[in-house]
């Protein structure tokens, strides 16, 4: 009994000291390491985060990121958000989005003929 306690403990005590604290990345403050730790976040994006943010300064919002860095689109930045990136300590609110128009439903070929009186 003893054995089986000292052993799930040492298993309890090994998942807890080896598993990677989800600790968020502040935007503003991260280097390029901390920024490609980021699942969604390459060599490339972070370089072109790092050079925005030193040219034009700290990003305002999650909506001044989107802006300012070239493929980080809405989805992309709920993406990010969801991997940890936060910007002035805030998460990406999905309700937050902006309001994009809907696409038009397809006709089907049905509804798009004009309507046939029978007589």
């Amino acid at each position: 009994m003893l054995k089986k306690i000292l052993i799930l403990a040492t298993t309890i005590f090994a998942l807890l000291a080896f598993q990677p604290a989800l600790a968020a990345v502040e935007i503003n403050t991260a280097d390029q390491a901390a920024l490609d730790g980021i699942a969604g976040i390459g060599p490339a994006t972070s370089k072109a985060i790092l050079d925005e943010r030193k040219k034009n300064g700290n990003f305002k919002d999650w909506s001044d990121l989107e802006q300012r860095v070239r493929g980080i689109g809405d989805r992309n930045s709920v993406k990010l958000s969801a991997a940890g990136l936060v910007v002035n300590g805030q998460p990406k609110n999905p309700s937050m989005s902006a309001d994009k128009p809907a696409k038009p439903a397809k006709m089907s070929a049905e509804s798009s003929k004009p309507n046939q009186q029978k007589n």
